[in-house]
């Protein structure tokens, strides 16, 4: 029985520190895309898809977060590689990506 609530106890805190780290990482995506991504998915330059719009991002990959991370960090149509912020990190580029979904669609779960 000790072992199993010391299980529980631990399964517990691996969760809560899963949600710590999806909160900071949404924090750390928001500020970059303050930074750097809003000045075209806010107005759509270039065609770009509009965050908050779901009808603009319609027709695109059901692979979501996989194909939508290459064309963030590797450029994609008229958008250039991280969104022309050659200093931005992987990880950078990567959470204003899953921020720019969730708050465009936060119905889907992440892959």
């Amino acid at each position: 029985m000790k072992i199993l609530k010391i299980s529980l106890g631990v399964g517990v805190a691996l969760m809560a520190g899963t949600a710590m780290a999806s909160e900071q990482r949404m924090a750390d995506g928001r500020a970059v895309y303050e930074t750097t991504c809003k000045i075209c998915h806010e107005t759509g330059i270039a065609g770009a898809p509009q965050t908050r719009n779901a009808a603009d991002w319609e027709g695109r990959s059901s692979l979501w977060e996989s194909v939508l991370f290459e064309h963030a960090n590797k450029g994609y149509l008229a958008m250039p590689a991280k969104g022309g912020d050659e200093d931005a990190s992987d990880y950078d580029v990567e959470a204003a990506a899953e921020y720019m979904l969730t708050i465009t669609h936060p119905e889907l779960l992440a892959d």
